[in-house]
């Protein structure tokens, strides 16, 4: 881990940046500098890593999804989810990031912050799709209120794969957006499939 109090240099060689120009690069080094003011506290390494490791496979929003689909007695919208989060995963994982093959900024994570080692280009964070495409389902289906609880998971998602340094910060920006943009296309499916 580097001094939290001295900012990182420009001149600090860092894989995958240049990919998108300067603007992005400084972009990245600010986030980065940011979450280094963190790492290391013992709560922040605790929430981030474990919101990485749940992020895997989407398994949050899944979990999620049962609970809420159960309580209110709507399976129907889990399976539908569960459907949607694989599509979305299918184009972000197989389609977005091939045209992209952007290299990580780690290739094991920050040390002494156990993740997995991902195999997929480092843009746009699968992570960060897949929670905002989950939070844009669940905000349509559960209204506002909630919606604020599921987009906070969710950014808390996105951000840990940063914090754990296995993403740059705009690969979280990048997939927060191509994420939104897929769960508005997935808002449309489900009004089509599913009675209110």
């Amino acid at each position: 881990m580097t001094d939290p109090l001295s900012p990182i240099s420009d001149d600090l060689e860092v894989p995958g940046q240049g990919a998108f120009g300067p603007a992005v690069d400084a972009f990245d080094r600010r986030i980065d500098e940011l979450l280094e003011h963190l790492r290391g506290n013992p709560v922040a390494d605790k929430l981030f890593t474990t919101a990485s490791h749940v992020g895997e496979f989407s398994m949050i929003w899944h979990a999620i999804s049962l609970g809420r689909g159960l309580a209110k007695g709507r399976r129907d919208q889990v399976l539908l989810l569960a459907i949607l989060i694989g599509a979305e995963s299918l184009i972000v994982n197989q389609g977005v990031k091939r045209l992209f093959k952007r290299t990580r900024p780690t290739a094991d994570g920050e040390d002494g912050l156990k993740v997995r080692r991902p195999m997929t280009s480092s843009f746009p964070s699968g992570h960060s799709s897949a929670a905002a495409f989950a939070a844009t389902m669940l905000t349509a289906w559960d209204g506002k209120r909630l919606g604020s609880v599921w987009y906070t998971v969710a950014s808390i998602v996105g951000v840990s794969r940063a914090y754990v340094r296995i993403h740059h910060g705009s690969d979280v920006v990048g997939g927060f957006v191509v994420g939104t943009l897929l769960g508005v296309a997935g808002r449309r499916i489900a009004r089509q499939l599913l009675p209110a």
